[in-house]
């Protein structure tokens, strides 16, 4: 199987995977952060600090371990609630929260089908977000950027989404991404893949060199 067909097969281990690796990079990163930096402003989150995204996501996947996913969870009511409970909370305490649910999600992702992969993306989207409002290089790249990639590639096939081919600077085959049974042609994508995940995950990409053509980078957003 190459890189170009990995969209094809679900790996419920995926999400767990990219989860692990981003926390075994997040967590060391932020324990060693003043607390004036957890108040920085993040681009990619207007009216979020970089602890506010950090609860966010701490509470997102603590209520996937506890099974408390009820009507409206995730919506932005549901978010600002989540955050607003952990007002209180010192730093130190939201991230010991994080780590232990980063660490206690992936199987239970796994073990969902496939409902909620699209968590596991997010998660790790929002600790690029985190990073560059940190000023830390390579914010949506590290580690866990093929496991992203491959897990993109699958939920934008079972999103139905654009089809599109990218051909990725730093990667040797290309990635298709998308419905491969859409009536349109697929569009084409030519640049790295940190400023493809930065397209599809609604993110400032602004001065990035990248060509694409057959779609609108607002097409490709598949969190907005």
């Amino acid at each position: 199987m190459t890189s170009a067909d990995v969209h094809d097969v679900r790996d419920p281990e995926l999400p767990g995977r990219l989860l692990t690796v981003e926390r075994d990079t997040l967590v060391p990163l932020l324990r060693t952060r003043p607390d004036e930096d957890f108040a920085r402003r993040t681009a990619a989150c207007p009216g979020w600090s970089v602890r506010d995204v950090l609860a966010h996501c701490s509470a997102a996947l603590t209520r996937v371990v506890d099974d408390r996913l009820e009507e409206g969870v995730f919506s932005p009511e549901s978010n600002d609630r989540d955050i607003a409970e952990r007002a209180g909370w010192s730093n130190a305490r939201i991230v010991d929260e994080l780590e232990r649910a980063m660490t206690e999600a992936g199987p239970v992702i796994a073990k969902a089908g496939g409902a909620l992969d699209g968590v596991g993306l997010g998660e790790w989207v929002h600790a690029g977000d985190v990073r560059e409002a940190l000023g830390e290089p390579g914010a949506y790249a590290g580690a866990g950027l093929p496991d992203a990639l491959a897990l993109l590639a699958w939920l934008t096939r079972e999103r139905r989404h654009v089809p599109l081919q990218a051909d990725l600077d730093d990667v040797d085959e290309p990635l298709r991404l998308g419905d491969p049974l859409a009536p349109r042609p697929p569009a084409r994508y030519i640049g790295d893949a940190t400023t493809l995940v930065r397209l599809y995950s609604g993110r400032p990409a602004a001065g990035a060199a990248y060509e694409l053509a057959g779609a609108e980078p607002a097409e490709l957003n598949i969190f907005g």
